[in-house]
């Protein structure tokens, strides 16, 4: 009868990093993740479209905040300055409130980018780019003594790296992180019961796959996942809460690496620096960057060290003192036209945005179009198929100047990369698989249309979406959109105007210097760095 549905006042998301749609599909249809069958017969189901680029800091803020990168201020894992250094992105980077801001009191766990943990109404256990449990990542303080009583030695993440040679011992230690993080959950819930929102994510599915892209392996992994789900399903069932299961991007099989800065020099838009003076004297001597820091790393001075305790400048310019090949450091900017860094993130250097710019302003939009001819006419050898796809910055991020000028990723099972390389073209090494656009977004409850399918949904829709569902309203400036395929006719999120509230959000004054070095090693190891 109309206006007899029960309308939920709380909300659960459940994030699964990486995992993707055809995988959920097939594995439901084929009756093998029961309750991710049944999350699809009692609620609504469909694609979810990801970030551009799809990857892990601009697509976890885009689901919990409603907006696109240009606003919540993350553009990837590294942040780059005018002068052509770069620094760990955290949490006091992202100047968009999330939901845990807006929805009190929340119980926040292992979310990516929330490092160092928000003082916010409830409980928080930041997660990835938390450089060890040594550092605060907890909010209140007392809740990583209570964390430790109850998960003694409890990781932050794996260290890939020391996986690459020995695969068989993979998939045993992610599901021992993975019932770590079960039961994080399992105290968040018995420590923080009058929660209004509820955010955790499993990233052990997106770590997995990028080593292991085999199907018997991943439905292993993903049984567990069901499991899980089976329990947040009766927990948000007795609480009358919708819930929403959602992955940040999809994922998929990669075979070879393509190095687009070599593109860049090849056509004389990078030019590399000369192992002239000091950094001649070095090179002759056999001395490069990778050695001098394994040399330090081994007595306990790694490169964030060195950032902490010396201003960055020095850093810099000892760097770039020492051969390598570098994405920065070993790039000569004063005859650089364009470089990329981070994600296929690519920068022309001009003179209004760097130190030692040589582009004018009023030649960006020439430039620019001869880039996006350059890389489209990268083909797969042999053939005359396309192997990068390009966006243009402007369009993607229309809102912030400072945002990359283009975005290249790789098609297929391509997978771009930052180094300096003398072959356009290389082997993928541990690394099996890697990100695609299309993730998941599920959702049930006493709201929600069984059986519904969502059309067209994205990773900026599900904050909008979620928090009209329960009477909540819907920043102004939010870029996704209310998904009314979710609920059913006769319910009051579809028979309600979407209220709407102006927010902000103040961020930290200044920088986070702790020793990121854990965390860059655990991301080189699953290929997101070089």
């Amino acid at each position: 009868m109309s206006g007899s549905t029960p309308t939920a006042d709380r909300a659960f998301v459940l994030g699964l990093d990486g995992v993707p749609w055809n995988l959920i599909e097939r594995w439901t249809d084929e009756g093998e993740l029961p309750n991710f069958a049944t999350l699809r017969e009692e609620g609504a189901s469909g694609t979810l479209e990801s970030t551009r680029p799809a990857t892990t800091p601009l697509a976890w803020p885009s689901i919990a905040t409603g907006v696109w990168p240009d606003k919540h201020g993350i553009y990837g894992f590294q942040k780059l300055s005018s002068g052509y250094s770069h620094r760990m992105y955290t949490s006091q980077d992202r100047t968009q409130p999330a939901l845990w801001d807006q929805l009190e009191p929340a119980a926040v766990g292992n979310v990516p980018m929330t490092y160092p943990p928000e003082d916010i109404d409830g409980s928080l256990v930041s997660g990835m780019m938390t450089p060890s449990t040594s550092e605060d990542f907890t909010h209140p303080p007392e809740l990583a003594d209570e964390l430790d009583e109850r998960i003694p030695n409890y990781g932050i993440s794996l260290d890939y790296p020391d996986y690459a040679d020995r695969l068989d011992e993979f998939p045993g230690a992610v599901s021992d992180i993975l019932k770590e993080r079960r039961e994080l959950m399992h105290l968040l819930m018995d420590r923080q019961d009058d929660w209004r929102l509820f955010f955790f994510v499993y990233t052990a599915p997106d770590r997995f796959q990028h080593l292991m892209w085999d199907h018997e392996k991943i439905l292993e992994h993903y049984k567990e996942l069901d499991e899980i789900l089976g329990e947040v399903m009766a927990y948000t069932d007795e609480r009358d809460a919708d819930l929403y299961v959602v992955s940040d991007h999809g994922f998929g099989p990669i075979d070879t690496l393509v190095y687009v800065n070599h593109f860049l020099e090849r056509e004389g838009y990078l030019v590399q620096q000369e192992d002239d003076g000091t950094r001649g004297a070095l090179a002759s001597l056999g001395i490069s960057r990778d050695g001098v820091m394994n040399a330090l790393n081994r007595v306990g001075v790694s490169e964030e060290l060195l950032v902490s305790a010396l201003p960055r400048a020095v850093v810099d310019s000892v760097a770039a003192q020492i051969p390598g090949d570098h994405a920065l450091y070993d790039v000569d900017y004063e005859q650089t036209t364009a470089f990329v860094h981070d994600a296929g993130n690519v920068y022309i250097n001009d003179t209004e945005r760097f130190e030692s710019g040589i582009v004018s302003p009023n030649d960006l939009p020439e430039i620019k179009a001869e880039l996006v001819e350059l890389f489209e006419s990268v083909t797969e050898p042999g053939t005359d198929e396309p192997v990068l796809q390009v966006f243009d910055g402007d369009e993607l991020f229309p809102t912030d100047e400072d945002s990359p000028d283009l975005i290249v990723n790789g098609r297929g099972t391509y997978e771009t990369r930052n180094s300096i390389a003398e072959e356009p073209f290389g082997d993928t090494g541990s690394t099996s698989a890697s990100h695609r656009s299309e993730g998941i977004m599920l959702c049930r409850g006493p709201s929600i249309d069984p059986g519904s399918r969502l059309r067209g949904a994205r990773v900026v829709d599900v904050a909008p979406t979620l928090l009209h569902g329960i009477g909540h309203p819907v920043p102004s400036n939010a870029d996704g959109r209310v998904l009314f395929d979710a609920f059913r006719d006769d319910s009051q999120p579809s028979r309600t105007k979407v209220e709407r509230v102006d927010v902000d959000r103040t961020t930290g004054d200044e920088a986070v210097d702790d020793d990121f070095t854990d965390v860059e090693d655990r991301l080189k190891g699953l290929g997101y760095m070089e």
